[in-house]
């Protein structure tokens, strides 16, 4: 399995596709396999580079804090290690808010964003309300299937749910193939909390695109609307009766919408 040491950590990635290189950044608790109704579609575009964070898949998990900064180097670090100059990047909830320091800080690095569901956190952003993060955060100490079962409605459609049975057992069986130690969650948790780029979004100067599902309670839509807002150079798009994983329910069309514009944004 192909690992990058850096520094502190060993990184897992995977790549996969040819083409401009497209850097994917999965959000909190979650690892790379979680993009698996994106990664075949956009790799007949793309050089696909999928890694986990530190805390979470098969990346090191070291029990001391984290930083939506610090994981922003290890997104570095591995472009380095991978002779990578610069990438489109995409970036999933906390995955989002690493994207946005990426090309906050390091902008030479970054040809294009994608922002899922993500936040500029900090006071600007809106909170995720505190019964979802009930749900989420597990107070209850249930096991992980107990733990995902209950979230389901936090990231699907209740149509999606009813009607898409199959579906949604093979999203469960995926979800469950991968744990993420308490301690380490807890650890991504603090960094999403100490978050906050507002101030310093209206100077990205990186083509952005925006989408949400608008129905997602546990990042709600409204923070996608404040990150339009603040970034000059993006879009916004709305998925109507999307939750937090939209992008899996709704594949067809977001992978489309993302091929569009990182199409778009390499023609010049």
């Amino acid at each position: 399995m192909p690992f990058v040491r850096l520094h502190d950590i060993k990184i897992y990635y995977e790549t996969l596709g040819d083409g401009p290189p497209l850097l994917m950044i999965m959000g909190q608790r979650r690892n790379h396999t979680w993009f698996y109704r994106q990664t075949q579609e956009l790799a007949k575009h793309f050089k696909v580079i999928l890694w986990d964070n530190r805390g979470a898949g098969l990346s090191g998990k070291p029990d001391r804090p984290y930083t939506i900064s610090g994981m922003t180097e290890d997104a570095v670090n591995l472009m380095d290690a991978l002779g990578l100059n610069s990438a489109h990047v995409l970036g999933v909830s906390m995955g989002g808010c690493i994207a946005q320091e990426l090309a906050l800080e390091f902008p030479q690095r970054v040809r294009s964003l994608v922002l899922a569901c993500s936040s500029c956190g900090g006071s600007e952003a809106l909170a995720t309300p505190e019964h979802i993060m009930q749900f989420y955060a597990n107070p209850n100490g249930l096991s992980p299937e107990e733990i995902l079962h209950r979230n389901l409605r936090i990231y699907f459609s209740d149509r999606y749910l009813r009607e898409a049975g199959q579906e949604v057992e093979g999203f469960i069986q995926m979800a469950l193939e991968d744990q993420q130690p308490a301690f380490a969650f807890k650890r991504q948790m603090e960094a999403m909390r100490d978050f906050a780029s507002a101030s310093r979004l209206p100077g990205l100067s990186r083509p952005t695109l925006i989408l949400t599902g608008s129905d997602d309670e546990f990042i709600p839509a409204e923070n996608s609307v404040i990150l339009a807002g603040l970034i000059t150079d993006s879009s916004l798009m709305m998925f109507p009766q999307g939750r937090h994983c939209f992008f899996i329910e709704m594949a067809n069309r977001f992978n489309k919408e993302v091929i569009s514009f990182l199409h778009q944004v390499d023609r010049g």
